[in-house]
Parts: structure tokens; C-alpha cells; sequence
């Protein structure tokens, strides 16, 4: 059987994935790759598990993802977002992998403040999403079979998210302030988990950049408000303006991904976020 990798594989999405391969028989043997066994970083350790598996496909989940801290390690974010992926996608083209890469929303400046497409022109405003493009533009340099997929605001019942944090917080708190004037779209990791797995079953090539988020638009605050609602949890949000949280990297105000491309060529259907959102804490 052919051998899929997939890499940052006890990560959220990593997890989902693993989930969502288990549920349904594959026509692929998927192994999930934690950090310890597969670092980025390593160049002999990536062509030992391709000389190993030589896999037909390659998932790659794992990034350097904190933002904030980003803007003070900037080296160990190029060197796992940027200078890894290269070495991946060279390692991909020399075993002839296809490679699914995850990217971001933050590739963006959130100035436009309409649905973005994959031309729209890219502006990273931090450190991470600078990385992060840097990784995307290094692969069809070195690769001509790859899926580059950005997502936004991914949340599940997997691994440390918002949905989570805020669960968490209403436990303990009476009241919260949340952010209203970020907009984008909160993502169920499930929901992208299983249109990756529906990509490869596909047997398509149409190899290229795909937006990937589920449907609508939200503030951070629409978001914790619909968390609470669903969960049914009693708790005053208040709504701030993001000046109130000074952080290091800054943030896009909009981010909103168009879905067009990806649905089309997929045949894919995108559950509405409240749906995916309800869906989810149900199952927590």
C-alpha cells in the first residue's frame, strides 16, 4: 500500500486527521509523525523517513505558530516556516511526493476588506505570516507537484485553540473582553481535515494555491459569544476595540478567505461556521 506522511501529526490538525482517516477505509497507509520524529529543522532526519516510506503524498501540518513570540525568535521561525519547508519541498521533488502544505490567513495585511482570493496580493504585517509566505513561495521552486492550502482561525476539540481557551474561561470568570474589529472566518479543523483527505481521494492534479475556511464571516467577539451560546454557558462578553491588547506582532483586521477556487475544483461543500462550531461542542 501507498505510504502517506503526515508531519506535526499529534498537532490539532495532525489529530483531526488522524480521526477522520480512521473513520473511513483508505485507499493509502497514513503515518502520523510527531516533532520528535520528524523535526523540520533536520535535514537527515526528513530524508531518512522519505528514504524510509517513500511516500506518494506528504501532509505538512507542522509550523513555528507562535506569533507573538515570533517577532523576538525570528530566527527559529524562518528556520522551521521558510528554510524547512524548502528543504521539504526539495526532499518532496527528489521521491516525487506530492505535498499538501498548510498555510495561513496572516500572509495577508487585512486591509482590503473583501473576500480574499488566491492572486489577491500578499502583505504579511509580523513575523509569522512574513515566514510563512516566505515557505509558500519557496515551494514551486523546488516542486511542481504540491497543494498549498491557507486556512484561518482554526479551532477543534483537539489541542490548544480559542474555543478551548474561552470554554476554560468561563469556568472561572463572570465577565470577558473580546476582540470585535478582527474579522475573518473561525475554521473547524475537522471540517479541513476531512476536504484534505477528500483532495487526495480525488486523484485530481490541478497542483496550486487553495483558500480553505468554513463559511461566513465573524469577529473574534461573534465567535466567543457563539462558543458560549452553544455550550450554554452564562457569562457577560464585552466587546473591545484590539488596541486594548497590546501585543507583539500585529494582527490583519480582515481576513476573510474566498472559498471559490477550492470548491469548484474539489466539488467540495463548506459547512457554515455556526454549524461546524455546534457540531464541535457536541462532541466535547
Amino acid at each position: 500500500m501507498n505510504h502517506i506522511i503526515v508531519i506535526g501529526g499529534n498537532g490539532q490538525l495532525g489529530q483531526c486527521l488522524q480521526d477522520v482517516v480512521k473513520t473511513v477505509p483508505q485507499p493509502f497507509n497514513y503515518i502520523f509523525l510527531s516533532q520528535a520524529e520528524l523535526d523540520l529543522r533536520m535535514q537527515s532526519q526528513v530524508k531518512a523517513v522519505f528514504e524510509k516510506y517513500k511516500p506518494v503524498f506528504c501532509i505538512n501540518c507542522a509550523a513555528y505558530t507562535a506569533v507573538d513570540q515570533a517577532e523576538e525568535d525570528v530566527e527559529a521561525a524562518h528556520e522551521i516556516n521558510e528554510h524547512g519547508v524548502r528543504h521539504l519541498a526539495e526532499i518532496c521533488a527528489t521521491y516525487q511526493t506530492t505535498l499538501i502544505h498548510i498555510s495561513t490567513d496572516f500572509v495577508f495585511d487585512g486591509l482590503t476588506g473583501v473576500p480574499l482570493t488566491e492572486t489577491a496580493l500578499t502583505h504579511p504585517i509580523n513575523v509569522y505570516g512574513l515566514t510563512k509566505l516566505k515557505g509558500e513561495e519557496a515551494i514551486p521552486k523546488a516542486l511542481e507537484s504540491f497543494y498549498i492550502i491557507r486556512t484561518s482561525w482554526l479551532y477543534s476539540e483537539k489541542a490548544n485553540n480559542f474555543c478551548k481557551t474561552m470554554l476554560k474561561l468561563g469556568q472561572i470568570k463572570d465577565q470577558l473582553q473580546v476582540i470585535y474589529d478582527q474579522v475573518g472566518t473561525p475554521t473547524y479543523a475537522m471540517d479541513l481535515a476531512k476536504s484534505i483527505v477528500s483532495i487526495i481521494n480525488s486523484n485530481q492534479k490541478a497542483y496550486g494555491v487553495y483558500h480553505y475556511s468554513n463559511e461566513g464571516v465573524a469577529s473574534w467577539y461573534d465567535f466567543a459569544i457563539a462558543i458560549f451560546e452553544f455550550a450554554e454557558v452564562d457569562i457577560d462578553v464585552v466587546p473591545v476595540n484590539s488596541s486594548a491588547f497590546q501585543t507583539k506582532a500585529k494582527r490583519p483586521h480582515y481576513s476573510v478567505l474566498d472559498k471559490t477556487k477550492i470548491k469548484a475544483t474539489f466539488n467540495l461543500t463548506i459547512p457554515y461556521w455556526r454549524e461546524s462550531l455546534n457540531r464541535c461542542i457536541n462532541r466535547m
